[in-house]
């Protein structure tokens, strides 16, 4: 495998690792295991403490990416411990689920605002921030959802926004194009057991339903998705870029699932 993806003695930067369940701290293990080096920035000194005691010896940065000033404060940290970055790991998102899900057209601005910013602009911010500091053939790699175009009532806003995200990564990578061969793309996943996730209004039983309709009647593991999120910033998939790749065990196609009619009509 490391002859395949080539990430040995690469440095990555891995945004976004809360704890042992978190995308990205999968996303790293899978790295480092394959010989790369990996950098990790966490959004508060409180996140620094309890990731270091799982990631001992790794260089772990503070970053809120609301504030400007942190984003360029990383980025001067992160180029004292290293002259290149081959990749970055985009894995944040929030939304204030505080007063439970209103209905779509009573979302508050504020907290829509400030969700946009965080787990969709700050993708854009932070990659015009470390633009210098990339190898010509860096991956930027975000991490999305399996589909943008269902209705998921619990999930809210988080959708338009992971949209959002989505249509970033076309933009973004046109836009580099002009003075590099950047590659940005997303994996587009299916429902995890993270602890981000638990704090969605009514995750377990649509996780449980989720599973359902996989083709496999089981639900993604975190490594699936670490897996593929880093072939997509190995050199293995030179030729992707702008696209969300849906890891989802096959849920999003299996359309009118007989198990699942039968239980939603209680026939026999």
């Amino acid at each position: 495998m490391n002859d395949f993806l080539k990430v040995k003695d690469q440095n990555f930067l891995v945004v976004g690792v809360a704890n042992k369940k978190s995308v990205a701290y999968e996303i790293g293990r899978v790295l480092t295991e394959a010989g790369a080096r990996v950098l990790y920035s966490v959004a508060s000194e409180e996140h620094r403490k309890s990731v270091t005691k799982i990631l001992p010896g790794a260089p772990i940065f503070v970053c809120n990416v609301e504030k400007q000033e942190e984003i360029a404060r990383l980025y001067e940290e992160v180029k004292v411990q290293c002259p290149v970055l081959h990749g970055l790991v985009h894995s944040i998102a929030f939304a204030n689920y505080s007063q439970g899900i209103k209905p779509f057209h009573e979302t508050p601005k504020p907290d829509f605002l400030q969700a946009f910013d965080i787990s969709c602009f700050s993708l854009i911010n932070l990659s015009n921030q470390f633009k210098d500091l990339f190898h010509p053939q860096a991956s930027v790699v975000t991490i999305s959802i399996m589909t943008t175009v269902f209705a998921v009532e619990n999930y809210g806003y988080m959708a338009p926004i992971k949209a959002a995200l989505n249509s970033s990564l076309v933009f973004l990578a046109k836009s580099f194009s002009r003075f590099s061969e950047i590659r940005f793309n997303a994996v587009g996943a299916g429902p995890l057991k993270t602890s981000a996730a638990a704090g969605i209004p009514g995750f377990v039983e649509s996780y449980l339903f989720a599973e359902l309709r996989t083709l496999r009647k089981r639900n993604l593991a975190t490594r699936e998705v670490a897996n593929a999120a880093v072939f997509l910033l190995s050199e293995a998939s030179s030729g992707i870029t702008g696209q969300v790749i849906v890891i989802d065990a096959g849920s999003t196609m299996n359309g009118f699932d007989a198990e699942i009619i039968r239980r939603a009509t209680k026939l026999e």
